[in-house]
């Protein structure tokens, strides 16, 4: 049981936002648990610190932020003459600081091959769900909310939207570590113009201009760090790696990993595996970015030609050569890569795909019919964003953005 002797209204020292109250002993409860203490050991931009090496900031920094934000929000609104209750606050506020708890070893990276099919927000459910029973039922109302089942859909809208506490926290912070300034907002601006209509989030139309401000500056965001080409080298690198690494264990071969590592790399998992077996999730909780930075330092010396040599890559920083361009490449071109690696390695075809890809990098600043971004204006109307605005990049933002790129083994 938690020690009811300590103060636990504590306060933090945040880098991007200030102070930071922990505003009740259930959330320092819920704070100083080994699942939530497990996000201090996963970064939030995986390997972009290869390319910003500020990057280094952590998910247990990004959820305190996103809480943070969400507790000015609710304020925010109650002034307004929202009705919120002490519960509902509570809820939300737990919704939005255990929303990444399920993230694997460097965050996103590694949802491919880990976890595959399995996304990392179901993984966030099924702790929530964990938390809950051992908090005898104290976290139903943040699970209804971090679901959308609760009759409030704008408390929901504030853990998950394309206005939300979480993006409003990452883009800031990502900005402040990586140094890329074109990601700052003006978070205090937004949260203060957000309003409730007919149950659901909305921004007055005050706020119109730094809307458009957040959602250029997430678009710059993408572009320069997100889907920066050396970022997606040293991601699909590391990708390669662990499943060259989990193909080895599936063929019978020996490799060094810690206990709870090689439990995913030996098998793969469904959801309902880990709904079924109470110990996979415990287990999944004993990973973070130290399990795989060690084995991949092991890993180097593999008598596998293809793990060594992805390991090496990663350890000294030898990434694949990334190019992006508007068309996809060539057979042509594909096949002259695939021929100089094959010569260089001596590989079987059909391992090539570990020293090159091809793929489609795609993002779109602003989804029009996905969990719309709604204003109010002065008559007590409210209009989807890119129809109220007379910003005409709002409707080019909307368009999906898509570039084509060949990550390969440079020689």
């Amino acid at each position: 049981m938690p020690n009811s002797t300590v103060n636990k209204l504590k306060i933090i020292n945040d880098p991007v936002h200030g102070f930071i109250t922990i505003q009740n002993e259930l959330i320092y409860d819920l704070i100083e648990h080994p699942y939530f203490q497990r996000l201090r050991r996963i970064k939030q931009l995986g390997l972009s610190h290869l390319v910003y090496p500020g990057a280094n900031h952590t998910r247990f920094h990004h959820a305190l932020g996103a809480m943070h934000l969400m507790f000015k929000a609710l304020n925010t609104l109650e002034r307004k003459g929202v009705e919120i209750t002490e519960a509902e606050k509570n809820g939300a506020l737990i919704a939005i600081l255990l929303h990444d708890i399920g993230h694997g070893p460097f965050s996103h990276t590694l949802e491919h091959t880990i976890l595959k099919q399995i996304h990392h927000e179901d993984v966030s459910i099924l702790f929530m769900d964990r938390l809950n029973i051992e908090f005898n039922g104290k976290l139903d109302l943040a699970i209804a909310i971090f679901k959308d089942e609760y009759p409030k859909p704008f408390l929901h809208q504030l853990v998950s939207s394309q206005l939300d506490m979480d993006r409003l926290d990452y883009l800031q912070r990502d900005s402040y570590f990586t140094g890329v300034s074109e990601g700052i907002i003006g978070s205090e601006r937004i949260i203060k113009m957000l309003d409730v209509k007919n149950g659901e989030l909305v921004i007055t139309e005050k706020g119109i201009y730094s809307i458009e401000s957040f959602i250029s500056s997430r678009r710059i965001m993408y572009w320069q760090v997100y889907m920066h080409k050396t970022v997606v080298a040293s991601e699909y690198l590391l990708r390669n790696t662990l499943k060259r690494a989990k193909e080895l264990f599936m063929n019978g071969e020996e490799l060094f990993a810690s206990p709870s590592l090689k439990i995913f790399l030996e098998k793969n998992y469904s959801l309902q595996d880990f709904k079924e077996n109470n110990d996979l999730l415990n287990d999944f909780a004993m990973i973070d970015d130290a399990d795989i930075t060690v084995s991949i330092k092991v890993w180097q010396s593999h008598p596998d030609k293809i793990l060594s040599t992805l390991s090496k890559n990663i350890v000294t920083r030898k990434l694949f050569k990334t190019e992006i361009g508007k068309k996809p490449f060539s057979a042509e071109r594909i096949k002259k890569e695939s021929d100089k690696i094959i010569a260089k390695y001596q590989i079987k075809k059909e391992d090539v795909p570990y020293f090159l890809i091809t793929d489609k990098l795609s993002n779109s600043a602003y989804t029009e019919d996905y969990k719309q971004i709604k204003i109010l204006d002065r008559s007590g109307n409210v209009t989807e964003l890119s129809k109220a605005s007379d910003n005409f990049n709002i409707a080019a933002l909307s368009s999906p953005v898509e570039k084509y790129f060949i990550c390969y083994e440079v020689n």
